[in-house]
């Protein structure tokens, strides 16, 4: 299965203004620009989020996005939804009753559909036993000094 990058970005978005703290909204052109992202695609992904109820925007001059509710309460699955959108990723179009081997409607399940969704459920599932917090307890054990690089650049970035 292959996700759209605005996922990774949504992700990384929603972690950098986790540790730039608090109430502060960030437009999207900072939040692009710390990691050389183009801006109005950015902002796509950041909208979305705002459409999920993950981030609130803030219009005016020191408007932007930050974040509407706690990392604890916003799961990878909450992420991915809201960037993919709700659909399955395998679509069974039932092609058994087509063509020369197609033997009528078909009675039963096919079992590659039922394999494939089974695959999904379990994909789903551990997506949203997983919070963005769980996210972020690992990123600053593997980069301590993470939180304290985006604080420092954003209050020097011009």
């Amino acid at each position: 299965m292959r996700m759209n990058e605005g996922v990774e970005w949504a992700l990384h978005s929603c972690l950098n203004l986790a540790w730039i703290g608090g109430d502060r909204a960030v437009t999207a052109a900072r939040l692009a620009a710390y990691h050389e992202l183009p801006a109005a695609y950015l902002n796509k992904q950041l909208q979305a989020l705002v459409r999920a109820g993950i981030l609130g925007s803030v219009s005016g001059p020191k408007g932007g996005f930050r974040l509407a509710r706690s990392l604890d309460r916003i799961t990878l699955m909450d992420v991915v939804t809201a960037i993919e959108g709700p659909d399955e990723a395998f679509r069974c179009t039932e092609i058994r009753g087509q063509g020369p081997g197609a033997a009528g409607p078909p009675s039963a399940e096919c079992a590659i559909a039922g394999a494939m969704g089974r695959a999904e459920l379990a994909w789903r599932r551990e997506l949203a036993g997983r919070t963005l917090d769980d996210v972020r307890l690992q990123a600053e054990r593997q980069a301590p000094g993470a939180p304290d690089r985006i604080r420092r650049w954003l209050a020097t970035a011009g």
